[in-house]
């Protein structure tokens, strides 16, 4: 039988529609500027599809999976609507919930002797459920259920479903780095990673990879994006160097690591909230992004969902 501590940090993420870059120290400001909730909706994906999975490997009359989780927002209450009947072993200490409830969660996953935490957050929480785990003597694996603005560890699945499906199912664990950021100096456009812990983490091919940083000649793809580019048509351009470069060679003062609208010779909106970057769209759009490969989060609608 295998039994997995569940813990959901329910502000994750809500920093990132509205053009924060982050929740860390910025919660009322992301609710003052219209942003909602995320996590617990990819909490409730992987926990679908981990009961999903854990059905199809259970062989036996005895239930194959035991769950424990924190009270309330912070795991219990996504528990339940996805169908399982957790033991709770604690509650968040006030109504906004903190890094210290997520701790507190984690050592008392420990002391009961979980096979995996699996965790709903960033790299801050992710932070947080290492430095918990390390604290309470143990080398329990961890895994991440991706749902922050920020995503710089090795430590998370590519998507909420695959999260779950780890799980159930993996045999083998490694370690793995986690990493965070300097959220005030990633708003001020500069991305400095530190590395927090090295965490045990269960082997399976649908884990995300470290996001690293390289250099390399995009002149010409640059050339060759601003000489095609189209009148009329709303362009509207990511974070990262690559997409940094065609701005430049358009003459655009963009954000290196923001969400810019263009049109026409005209920067019409410079870090973008979604509703901003939603109210300058044109009849015709082009989103323009370079991702980093393995991170699960570009996927096209018309053929699945960023939450499987």
């Amino acid at each position: 039988m295998r039994t997995i501590g569940v813990v959901v940090n329910p502000i994750a993420g809500m920093g990132g529609r509205v053009g924060l870059k982050g929740t860390d120290d910025r919660v009322a400001e992301a609710r003052e500027r219209g942003a909602e909730p995320r996590a617990p909706e990819r909490a409730l994906a992987a926990l679908q599809a981990l009961a999903d999975a854990a059905d199809a490997t259970d062989a036996g009359d005895e239930p194959g999976l035991t769950l424990l989780a924190y009270g309330d927002a912070m795991g219990e209450t996504v528990a339940r609507e996805a169908g399982f009947a957790p033991t709770v072993v604690g509650q968040p200490a006030s109504g906004e919930t903190t890094a210290a409830d997520t701790r507190d969660a984690v050592r008392a996953f420990v002391e009961r002797g979980v096979d995996l935490v699996l965790f709903v957050g960033g790299d801050g929480t992710a932070t947080d459920v290492a430095e918990a785990i390390d604290e309470a003597g143990g080398e329990t694996p961890m895994l991440g259920v991706p749902a922050g603005v920020k995503v710089y560890s090795s430590v998370f699945a590519r998507t909420p479903r695959d999260a779950g499906r780890i799980a159930a199912t993996f045999e083998r664990t490694e370690r793995r780095e986690v990493n965070d950021i300097d959220e005030d100096a990633y708003r001020a456009g500069e991305v400095r990673a530190e590395l927090k812990a090295v965490a045990t983490v269960p082997v399976a091919q649908a884990l995300q990879s470290g996001k690293q940083r390289t250099a390399g000649s995009v002149d010409t793809l640059a050339a060759g994006f601003a000489a095609d580019a189209e009148a009329g048509v709303t362009y509207l351009f990511g974070p990262g160097g690559t997409v940094g470069a065609i701005e430049r060679e358009l003459g655009v003062e963009g954000s290196s690591l923001g969400v810019d609208a263009w049109r026409d010779g005209e920067l019409l909106v410079r870090d973008g909230s979604e509703a901003e970057l939603l109210d300058a769209l044109g009849e015709r759009n082009v989103v323009v992004v370079s991702p980093i490969g393995g991170q699960g989060f570009v996927r096209s609608e018309e053929h699945t969902s960023e939450l499987q």
